[in-house]
């Protein structure tokens, strides 16, 4: 008889353990939003989403929407694609994913041809590009399909911060130093010019948005030699 009372005073706190929830923002869930911004960049670390940081960072407005767009569909792909994952035969997997994200950027272009047209129309083609964005897709099929809503929304915002953080770094420098200007409005004052201070048109042209990307790395790795890849 002591046994079994032994026995039953047990099984309550193990059904309970086995019961309780993880925190929204416990160590491991805060981790999917700060990681990507530093020691698992999409854009630095994991060299994703080259292409736009190249084609749109001439100027700091662009920049700054493409990162809003971007955040938008990874973060609704990502929860719909966990919400169907057990749903979704193995097979067809990607065009299911291709067909989410797709809809998810048509939604968010139409958005912006209505609230956004210049804006809109400047980004044109590289909006639409965002459904073949490899970080997009490497996220639902790597993350989304294995994991519950809650983490995969934090995974999407998360990844979609760290390439628009990289995005708007880049644009800031090119558009500051080539063009002497902050989204559109003249920054460098007159009386810098008038000293005989010339912009640099270097950093108009794509190349520089590619060394640019290269400094950053540089930095990133002097401070954390960890992310230096070993031969």
């Amino acid at each position: 008889m002591a046994n079994t009372n032994k026995n039953s005073t047990k099984e309550p706190s193990v059904l309970f353990v086995a019961e309780e929830r993880e925190p929204l923002f416990s160590k491991k869930n805060r981790a999917l939003l700060t990681d990507p911004m530093d020691d698992n960049n999409p854009i630095t670390v994991q060299v994703l989403g080259i292409c736009s940081a190249l084609a749109i960072t001439v100027q700091l407005k662009p920049a700054v929407v493409m990162s809003v767009s971007v955040m938008a569909v990874m973060a609704a792909s990502n929860v719909i694609i966990s919400l169907l994952r057990n749903l979704i035969p193995n097979r067809i997997r990607i065009i299911v994913q291709l067909v989410v994200v797709a809809s998810m950027v048509i939604l968010v272009d139409q958005v912006l041809r209505a609230f956004a047209y210049d804006v809109s129309k400047e980004l044109s083609i590289f909006i639409g590009l965002i459904i073949t964005n490899c970080i997009v897709m490497g996220r639902l099929e790597a993350f989304a399909l294995g994991n519950g809503v809650w983490k995969s929304f934090l995974d999407g915002i998360g990844n979609a911060a760290g390439y628009g953080f990289i995005l708007i770094v880049v644009a800031f420098f090119r558009e500051l130093l080539g063009s002497g200007k902050l989204f559109g409005m003249q920054v460098i004052p007159d009386a810098v010019y008038e000293m005989g201070y010339v912009n640099n048109g270097l950093m108009l042209l794509s190349p520089m948005a590619l060394i640019t990307v290269g400094i950053f790395i540089w930095i990133q790795r002097s401070r954390n030699r960890g992310l230096i890849e070993k031969n």
